[in-house]
């Protein structure tokens, strides 16, 4: 199905990621956006331990956002895709290390992981490639399943509070640190009070191995109930130009509560980065197999909003990647998209999002025209979708 929007498109007038990349533009986009030259200091100075006072407040890095009072880089570096979670297998230490030591001198300073990535292998990539620079960045992971730590054979989710300290235990040897700067919940246990899983995080912050926590996926009550427990510092939630949902409940729910967001699977599972067409047959293994909106049957009506989007990159010269992620990053000063990516061309190109900018015109502009594109099959997987939004039972 098309519209005359995406007749265009076809005639060969799209900015897309290939052609952007192929052409001299890219050469002079000041690629190295904050270069630091540290690589090689493995001295840091972060005597609070992540914590940002008033003063600090007051004066935050223009090339920095606040998670809450947690100071990270505008864009973080999801880990996902290095373990083989689409194509390519667990990417050899080599080059995630040479990818991560390149993320950070070009400023990425905020790293996201999970447990359950692997599992236990992702924890451990990247335990050795920033630990280099260990103190002058931000490692966010995840507990929330049963996981054995010696084989990583991965039961159901499990928030006891057993658990809980027996996956951070096993998160600091693997990340090769004493301390980690945001633990999420990875999915709420609907069997574990979240007042119980909140009072454990609390014990792991009183004893410095914790500095910040978060939810991911929750319940709107269970955010609440949470936060009154130990103030919450990030939700992570799915977010980009075709999952909006956040914007009319988990966002407004932030904004009152003082809590930083972060969207997870921004670039739409790589449909946005221009990954993906009509064409698209994914290989065995591949998540994108079971994904609803990329079934070959699905691919074609959906491409009206990747079109749209490269629209909009004509008009920035910029691809739909950089225009995705700089859209989610327009909607709030505190949202931080964390996009993965295995391709040192990828992040580069993916941190130009930084340098792009919506008016808020542009951004009302942007909205009512996305808005009017409907959107072919289901948000996720079904067992990704049953575990979201959940609400933790009730603490007798």
């Amino acid at each position: 199905m098309e519209n005359s929007d995406s007749n265009s498109f076809q005639n060969g007038n799209s900015f897309s990621r290939r052609k952007f990349l192929s052409s001299s533009t890219i050469a002079g986009v000041g690629l190295s956006l904050n270069p630091f030259s540290m690589w090689a200091n493995t001295k840091g100075n972060d005597t609070s331990q992540g914590k940002i006072n008033k003063s600090q407040q007051q004066n935050l890095d223009p090339d920095k956002r606040r998670l809450g009072n947690l100071e990270v880089s505008p864009l973080g570096l999801g880990a996902l895709s290095l373990v083989g979670f689409y194509t390519g297998g667990v990417r050899d230490q080599y080059k995630v290390n040479k990818l991560y030591r390149e993320a950070y001198d070009n400023g990425v300073t905020f790293f996201d992981t999970a447990e359950v990535y692997g599992p236990l292998i992702s924890e451990r990539q990247i335990g050795e490639a920033v630990e280099p620079v260990r103190k002058d960045v931000k490692i966010a992971t995840k507990f929330g399943f049963d996981i054995n730590p010696e084989t990583g054979e991965r039961g159901g989710l499990d928030s006891n509070p057993k658990t809980i300290r027996r996956a951070v235990e096993g998160m600091l040897k693997r990340l090769r640190t004493d301390y980690i700067d945001l633990l999420y919940q990875h999915r709420v246990d609907p069997n574990v009070p979240i007042e119980d899983v909140a009072g454990t995080v609390q014990d792991l912050m009183k004893e410095g191995k914790v500095l910040h926590w978060g939810l991911s996926e929750p319940g709107l009550n269970t955010i609440r109930r949470a936060h009154a427990v130990e103030p919450l510092t990030a939700i992570q939630n799915e977010y980009s130009p075709w999952t909006r949902n956040p914007e009319s409940d988990v966002l407004p729910l932030c904004e009152e509560l003082g809590i930083g967001f972060v969207p997870w699977c921004p670039l739409g599972y790589g449909f946005f980065a221009d990954a993906i067409n009509e064409n698209t047959r994914f290989s065995e293994g591949d998540f994108r197999t079971i994904l609803p909106r990329t079934t070959p049957e699905n691919i074609p009506q959906n491409l009206q909003i990747l079109h749209y989007i490269e629209e909009w990159g004509l008009r920035k010269n910029a691809t739909p990647a950089q225009i995705t992620l700089a859209w989610l990053q327009a909607q709030k000063p505190w949202i931080v998209p964390i996009p993965g990516t295995s391709n040192s061309v990828h992040l580069r190109e993916n941190l130009r999002a930084n340098e792009i900018s919506f008016s808020k015109e542009e951004l009302k502009e942007f909205d009512l025209g996305l808005s009017k594109i409907e959107i072919a099959g289901a948000q996720n997987a079904e067992p990704v979708m049953a575990a979201m939004g959940v609400e933790a039972p009730i603490k007798k």
